[in-house]
């Protein structure tokens, strides 16, 4: 087999770690030789990666992004600018010159992602992408190849280390939401503006990478309901957890016949199942297909080591061979339909509801009343110890049976509309029975 030349694009955090297991000796080289050689680093900061990586004579160090591509011994383009411009540039003009590519980059492929795929059809080239999704985790592969010959019915994803570890947190250690936050930045958890993460996005693109090829369709963004764990209240993963609960954020894709649930948002799991367990940075993810069953998976999802494997991993696929066929025959890298969304209003699930309330008689009943004009079952109402000046506020906990999501919201309009309910809202977790 002749050598597998790659070009680097960016040298950050996991670019590091890539160029690293690429140049020292290893797993990698011990099997499959010297087969993957790295020949270009490309990035602003030359002097700073030269003196860390100390590459040699044998790796150009660059910050010209066309030099590699005009290469012909360059067979592989790695992608991990970041970002959806110039990232987006360099993998377009990379399989215009005939290389293949391999990326980590999930906002580039929820964005993008069916526009790429079809310029690397028409070039004959792939765009390896395990190390977008769950950093060690294979799930990529695992929906790929080990799942080949299985209809996926749904998938969840604990997919965002960041908030696992706020909620793992929260609860172990009695901390609001604003100290967890912090405490996660301080121990390089969390960025110093975690909007991307905790406010579900970063979930929604890596769902956007799963449900293609899940479920053989093209998913928009736009298209994916999206709610983050800012929001969630230190005493609600208390009374979760005597429910026998566990909160977690999600991100669900769920077979509907021809249509497909996908949302991102806190959910409560039964403590039991394996993904309630993950904690910490953790991720999961777990899928059920027609013929293998609950497939639950588990790692570290992001990370320099964890992601650079998974990149180097694609990229050993290329040089061996068996990636570029793949890519060309398998059916979710081709023309696939748009994806047919359930509307979010038509969603159905369990709920958790929790009202502070006036300690006086008649509450529970006007509060049931309203959810029981909304078609809304009650499945028991628990009554907590009464908080506040005085403790004449009481929190009510009501779960409910299977509902619609539209009628649970216009309920919860009327609800907080009502004299004896206190706070700004009426707190409400989904239920997901996976």
């Amino acid at each position: 087999m002749s050598t597998c030349k790659v070009a680097l694009y960016g040298c950050g955090t996991v670019g590091m770690g890539v160029a690293r297991l690429l140049l020292a000796p290893g797993a990698l080289h011990e099997r499959l030789g010297e087969r993957i050689t790295l020949g270009y680093v490309v990035d602003q900061r030359l002097d700073e990666i030269r003196r860390e990586l100390n590459p040699g004579q044998s790796v150009v160090l660059t910050d010209d992004l066309d030099r590699p591509l005009k290469d012909p011994e360059v067979r592989v383009v790695v992608e991990l600018l970041g970002g959806t411009t110039v990232a987006r540039t360099v993998v377009e003009r990379a399989l215009v010159a005939g290389k293949e590519v391999v990326t980590a980059n999930k906002a580039l492929l929820a964005e993008h992602g069916d526009e790429l795929f079809r310029l690397a059809r028409r070039h004959g080239r792939s765009i390896g992408f395990e190390g977008s999704v769950c950093g060690g985790i294979p799930v990529i592969a695992a929906l790929r190849d080990g799942l080949v010959s299985d209809r996926i019915e749904s998938i969840y994803g604990i997919v965002n280390g960041t908030c696992n570890y706020v909620l793992t947190r929260m609860l172990e250690r009695e901390m609001l939401y604003g100290r967890a936050i912090a405490e996660a930045q301080e121990r390089g958890y969390a960025e110093a503006d975690p909007r991307l993460d905790v406010e579900g996005l970063d979930s929604a693109h890596k769902l956007a990478v799963l449900a293609r090829l899940a479920f053989g369709a093209n998913v928009r963004l736009a298209d994916i309901p999206c709610e983050g764990i800012s929001q969630v209240e230190l005493s609600d993963l208390r009374y979760a957890q005597a429910l026998g609960y566990t909160l977690k954020l999600l991100a669900i894709g769920i077979r509907r016949g021809e249509q497909f649930e996908l949302r991102v948002h806190p959910a409560l799991l039964r403590s039991n199942h394996p993904v309630a367990a993950v904690s910490g940075v953790f991720n999961a993810v777990c899928i059920h297909a027609s013929n293998a069953g609950e497939i639950v998976m588990t790692g570290q999802g992001a990370g320099r080591m964890p992601t650079s494997s998974a990149v180097v991993a694609d990229i050993a696929r290329v040089a061996l061979g068996s990636y570029p066929t793949e890519f060309a025959t398998l059916s979710q890298f081709g023309d696939v339909p748009d994806a047919k969304i359930v509307p979010f209003d038509d969603v159905e699930t369990r709920y958790y509801l929790r009202l502070d309330c006036a300690d006086r008689a008649g509450v529970l009943g006007s509060v049931a009343g309203i959810l029981g004009e909304e078609g809304i079952s009650i499945a028991s109402v628990r009554q907590h110890e009464g908080a506040g000046a005085g403790k004449q506020t009481v929190p009510l906990v009501f779960m409910t049976h299977r509902a619609r999501e539209g009628a649970v919201r216009r309920a919860l309009q009327r609800i907080n509309r009502l004299d004896v309910v206190r706070g700004e809202r009426t707190r409400m977790l989904r239920v997901e029975d996976v």
